[in-house]
């Protein structure tokens, strides 16, 4: 057994000398092979007392966005300060690598620390832009080379796997699917979307391409915005408030009141035992007049798994209100007349609900021809949303063909369920029953259950609703709530939380947005947590001086040819606190001075050039690792999330607008314009004509 794996503590934590706190997986073999053979031909060329600068940056920023979000420095240098080669490492070399290596070369490798290695970076939680180094490595060749590949998954990549290593590692074990960076940026623009006054929840461990994934997801979606997460473990470890309700699971556990077991609860003021089911049942008998909603419609199955949810949790109590349909719909379809918009409208109290165009069938935020839905507008309408009537538009589910023919199906917004709608010919649309019933057994049953609790001294906190038409549903059930506040004299009923899940993404908030919808609190899992839009950053690892020496990559695209030199980066501002442009300098110039005027140019477009007089000049980089030391006070997580915020708020509102955005400007000194290019013509080479 080798000494990592003996440095595994009882509880599973990874615990090697240096390692404490860090993902045990996160060592020095966590590298693609070329890293240790160019080492190895490094060594053989006697390069061993060369000395090198790296960049770390990318090209482009996420998900067609004009900023990105630092993260993931932190785990750099845990990384660093634990980096050296195991024993077993070495014998695993030995027998891995080609042979013919000397011994001397496996001895050299034991040795190797990163403390020649200074390393300097932006603040984690700063916006960050295309093509200025968010980390510059400098040491020895060899090491900084070896650096490479974890460096890029550290930043690249989420990870944050908290089990004891093991050397046989199973396949796809261990993964790392979600970039520090990239997820930090995905939840800042969820918050950007949703507005500052609605709650955003990371619900995405299952959907989290394995717990490593998961756990990074939560931690780097709490440093965007978020404000909690459904994640424990999480919570536990990263100090997250941790939220969550119940599944749909729970109410279908329950298929009748003689089920409840528990029906008694404590008053909260008296400490008098009373039957929390007796009063839900005498005020939902009551709310079914009020709220126009048969106590037939409603699910006994529902009630009691409400009630008894309850009582277990009487000062949190939060229900999904989803959960059932109580006629099939089969029979529905087949033997009940549906209703049309009009009788909606009578039934639910939805003021001036009018008919309107049918929707094309696409969920909220799908693409259609190459636009988003709610995004572009066609023939003066939004596509899907109708009019907005009294802060409230109707879902596009309701919207009608001007046409007489009959069955269309399409699916409700955002839900899984799947409703046939027809069309009369004076155009009134005919929604089935079901669509809404279990809905509104839902909110029949939870104002019942709420209801009862404030008898006894309780105040809910709110529902959950996770499928069909977001904006209607959200409607509904405010104006229900409105309206049992208003008949039962219960002020606070006004302010129950709605919380809505079901596969959100941004294009679904902006479309809900424009629907009017009356939703407190969105919960997002996939979409968030998996970065379907773009799953990876793509960070790149060049060489841009080498002995002193500045190294310059060439290529037919101009977006891969690197900026050679060692650079120092500055946050130019304007006289409104606003950023202007980031200037990338040769660490020989002096930096940018408050009120003078500089040169600010375009590192490949010779006509791209202005002057700009900064109110106040930002130096980017700190020295974060130097001397085989952590140099900075290392942020809290909180801290870190207070600084995504407030760095978003040195960005004007059209470089965050998520359409179109103003790209930011990066621009380079004249002097380092004049070295590129000089060293530009310098390597390329002159072609022959013939």
């Amino acid at each position: 057994m080798n000494d990592r794996e003996l440095s595994c503590s009882a509880g599973g934590q990874f615990m090697d000398r240096g390692r404490m706190n860090q993902n045990g997986v996160v060592q020095p073999l966590l590298t693609d092979l070329y890293q240790i053979t160019m080492a190895y031909a490094y060594w053989k060329s006697d390069k061993t007392d060369d000395t090198a600068v790296f960049d770390l940056f990318f090209r482009n920023n996420p998900f067609h966005g004009e900023f990105t979000i630092f993260a993931g420095l932190e785990e750099c240098l845990k990384f660093l300060d634990s980096f050296h080669y195991s024993q077993s490492d070495i014998e695993y070399l030995k027998l891995t690598l080609p042979e013919g290596i000397e011994n001397e070369f496996f001895e050299y490798l034991g040795n190797l620390t990163a403390r020649d290695v200074t390393l300097y970076a932006i603040d984690e939680g700063t916006v960050a832009f295309p093509r200025v180094p968010i980390i510059k490595i400098e040491g020895p060749l060899i090491i900084v080379q070896l650096l490479e590949t974890t460096l890029l998954t550290l930043v690249n990549y989420a990870r944050y796997y908290h089990i004891c290593f093991i050397w046989k590692i199973p396949n796809n074990l261990y993964r790392f699917p979600l970039e520090y960076s990239l997820m930090a940026t995905n939840a800042a623009r969820y918050r950007m979307v949703a507005g500052k006054h609605v709650k955003l929840l990371e619900f995405g461990l299952r959907r989290a391409q394995g717990p490593d994934g998961g756990l990074s997801a939560s931690k780097y979606s709490y440093t965007g915005g978020f404000d909690g997460t459904s994640n424990v473990l999480a919570g536990k470890l990263f100090n997250i408030p941790v939220k969550g309700t119940h599944a749909h699971a729970y109410i279908t556990s329950f298929s009748s009141v003689g089920e409840l077991k528990t029906r008694l609860i404590k008053h909260k003021q008296t400490g008098v035992m009373e039957d929390l089911l007796e009063r839900a049942i005498h005020h939902r008998q009551n709310l079914s007049h009020v709220l126009d909603v048969s106590t037939e419609e409603s699910s006994e199955g529902e009630l009691a798994a409400m009630v008894s949810y309850a009582i277990a949790f009487p000062d949190g109590f939060m229900a999904l209100v989803d959960t059932y349909d109580v006629k099939s719909r089969d029979t529905e379809q087949a033997n009940t007349e549906s209703k049309t918009i009009k009788d909606i409208k009578s039934e639910n109290s939805l003021p001036n609900l009018k008919p309107a165009k049918f929707a094309n069938g696409l969920q909220n935020g799908q693409k259609k021809n190459g636009h988003v839905n709610g995004q572009k507008p066609a023939n003066g309408q939004q596509n899907g949303i109708s009019q907005k009537q009294n802060g409230c538009k109707l879902p596009k589910d309701t919207k009608i063909q001007d046409t007489t023919t009959a069955t269309t199906a399409t699916t409700a917004t955002l839900g899984t369920t799947r409703a046939t709608t027809r069309t009369t010919s004076n155009g009134t649309a005919y929604l089935p029953k079901y669509v809404e019933k279990s809905f509104r057994s839902g909110l029949l049953n939870f104002s019942a259950v709420a209801l009862a609790l404030n008898d006894l001294g309780y105040h809910a906190l709110g529902i959950r609703i996770d499928s069909g038409d977001l904006a209607y549903l959200s409607c509904l059930a405010r104006e229900t709530f409105e309206k049992v506040a208003d008949r039962f004299k219960v002020p606070w009923f006004n302010k129950l939380t709605i919380v809505a899940s079901n596969d959100i993404n941004e294009d679904t908030i902006l479309s809900l947005n424009e629907q009017g919808h009356k939703i407190d609190c969105f919960g997002i899992g996939t979409h968030l947590v998996t970065c379907q839009r773009q799953p990876a950053l793509g960070c790149v690892y060049k060489l841009v001086e080498i002995n002193g020496q500045p190294r310059i990559k060439l290529s037919q695209d101009v977006e891969k040819v690197t900026m050679p030199g060692n650079k120092n980066a500055y946050r130019l501002y304007s006289a409104d606190g606003h950023a202007l442009i980031d200037l990338l300098q040769k660490v020989s110039e002096p930096p940018p001075a408050v009120g003078q005027k500089v040169l600010c140019r375009h590192p490949f477009q010779e006509s791209k050039r202005a002057y700009v007089i900064p109110s106040h000049v930002e130096s980017l980089y700190k020295v974060y690792w130097k001397s085989g030391k952590i140099c900075q006070q290392l942020p809290t997580l909180e801290q870190v999330r207070e600084k995504v915020q407030i760095s978003l708020k040195t960005l004007r509102n059209d470089h965050k607008r998520t359409l179109n955005p103003t790209p930011y400007k990066v621009a380079v000194s004249d002097n380092l314009y004049n070295f590129i290019h000089d060293l530009w013509l310098q390597n390329a080479p002159i072609g022959e004509l013939s």
